[in-house]
């Protein structure tokens, strides 16, 4: 398959390599923990609460680039 010419939705549906698929998980895992923490139905620390959101950001943007990724050459 000729990675160069892949349309957006065949980039999402085609091979992902091991390495990127765990660097999806991971930022999975970080965004639902960020999730859980800014939803929290208890008042939490300021910082607490503005590090969940990094971990929000930063585990969707992992998530996003690891699953645009494909096995190629």
């Amino acid at each position: 398959m000729a990675t160069k010419n892949l349309s957006l939705v065949q980039r999402l549906t085609a091979p992902t390599s091991k390495f990127f698929r765990i660097i999806r998980n991971v930022g999975l895992v970080l965004a639902a923990a960020g999730g859980a923490i800014i939803a929290a139905p208890i008042t939490l620390p300021l910082t607490l609460v503005t590090v969940a959101g990094y971990l929000t950001v930063a585990g969707s943007v992992m998530t996003a680039v690891a699953q645009a990724t494909v096995e190629g050459e």
